[in-house]
């Protein structure tokens, strides 16, 4: 694509980063078909190539965001599906990115939308604000139909009950049963940790049974990835920032062979923290934090997993986002399900997003609620016993619309290798669950 940026605007070294990528983009279609909203919307502003046009006449103007390319950035997923078919390997990411925090710091939204967007800024990445958030909402949910449309939605997805807080979720060390193979750090998260415990607690498991000392560092917490993806650049770099100094402490202190993310979109975000720091004092740390951080799938795979029982359960894979096209990790997760005995079942649309992405399931509501029921519907198909996904976002997406269990795929590995039976499955008959 032709760009037409000066010279003074390409000292800005975002802008410059987005101009090469621009340039890069042919402009052909082969992105298009694989946009989930461009599939639901048909719309060439709503697909890969259409936003990149509204992004370089955005940044090249230079001027305040027009409504309608706001509309369709902001209708964007950024599951980055387009990344993975891109024959000029353009990092429609960064791009996207930058795009979403030009237009924070140049677009005036409407009051509603700005309150939203700071409410779910101040309250989403803090467990306990979000715990109480939570439980608002559920004392409110008999109001909901009175509710704004937005509103409603969030309020209508909130789950009935909530788990205690989880004392695994504090900073502490796990010591490694036998002897210690490795020192890994834990990311427990914020969202998950206020929405499911059970995921953190069989992510400590597996890894301590096979020789893995687990920390959870003092001053870490939120990745980032939920204000960075709103364009929210103070907020996200101050999140990230406390991580990668508290990651740091204990690399330089009794080391770390790994930082383990069991939150593929947090997964992300983490690996991407030397770009995100590029420009920054924090930049060598950063790319050693992005260096370090492994997908539990990653970690686990470098382990020989020792199986205690063959399970007699059909599973639906869930392939996330964030995990297949964000971080690239394809097939790992289903190589160690079906060595686990597990009989894996993988959807028709298997690079098609549920829908949650994040803060979308809030902002974009109706759109959101379209991708949840083609991915459900899918994932239904092949009868599954259960469903398995590597993020919570997708696990609760996905759990709103099925009566099928959703587990995370740590739950099933750590189950076989001698944990306790997921929680979501205590319910199942027990001719279903294994045969030892």
């Amino acid at each position: 694509m032709q760009t037409h940026f000066t010279p003074e605007q390409l000292t800005n070294p975002a802008m410059a980063s987005s101009e090469v990528e621009l340039r890069a983009c042919l402009q052909c279609d082969y992105c298009i078909n694989n946009c989930p909203t461009y599939q639901v919307l048909d719309d060439e502003f709503d697909s890969p190539r259409g936003r990149n046009y509204l992004i370089k006449a955005m940044l090249e103007s230079g001027r305040k965001p027009e409504k309608d390319t706001v509309k369709h950035i902001d209708q964007c997923l950024s599951c980055l599906a387009c990344m993975s078919t891109c024959p000029s390997s353009v990092n429609y990411m960064h791009l996207v990115d930058h795009a979403r925090e030009y237009i924070e710091e140049n677009y005036r939204r409407p009051l509603f939308d700005r309150l939203l967007r700071w409410g779910v800024a101040k309250i989403m990445p803090y467990p306990g604000r979000f715990r109480l958030a939570m439980r608002g909402a559920q004392l409110a949910k008999p109001l909901a139909f009175a509710m704004p449309g937005k509103i409603r939605s969030l309020v209508e997805f909130m789950p009935g009950t909530l788990p205690p807080p989880n004392q695994n979720d504090k900073p502490q060390v796990f010591p490694a049963m036998g002897e210690r193979k490795r020192r890994v750090a834990l990311l427990t998260g914020c969202a998950q940790t206020a929405l499911n415990t059970d995921i953190n607690d069989a992510t400590i498991r597996i890894l301590r049974r096979h020789g893995c000392e687990v920390v959870v560092a003092q001053g870490a917490g939120c990745c980032g990835a939920l204000t960075h993806h709103m364009g929210k650049t103070r907020d996200s770099h101050a999140a990230a920032g406390r991580n990668i100094r508290a990651w740091m402490n204990e690399v330089n202190g009794a080391g770390l062979d790994a930082i383990v993310i069991n939150t593929s979109g947090c997964g992300t975000v983490v690996k991407d923290y030397g770009f995100m720091f590029r420009n920054d004092a924090l930049a060598d740390d950063a790319a050693t934090i992005a260096m370090l951080a492994k997908d539990i799938s990653e970690v686990l795979a470098d382990i020989e997993l020792d199986y205690k029982m063959t399970p007699d359960l059909r599973v639906a894979y869930h392939a996330t986002c964030s995990l297949q096209f964000g971080q690239r990790i394809r097939f790992t997760p289903k190589k160690m399900l079906k060595a686990a005995g597990f009989t894996l079942i993988e959807p028709r649309d298997s690079h098609t997003c549920c829908g949650f992405a994040g803060t979308y399931h809030v902002l974009q509501p109706e759109i959101s609620g379209q991708l949840k029921a083609r991915k459900v519907k899918t994932l239904e198909a092949g009868a599954p016993d259960v469903i398995a996904a590597g993020n919570i976002g997708c696990m609760m997406q996905i759990g709103s619309g099925t009566g099928v269990p959703v587990v995370h795929t740590v739950e099933l590995l750590d189950w076989v290798t001698g944990g306790p039976l997921p929680r979501a499955l205590e319910g199942m008959a027990k001719a279903a669950i294994a045969a030892a």
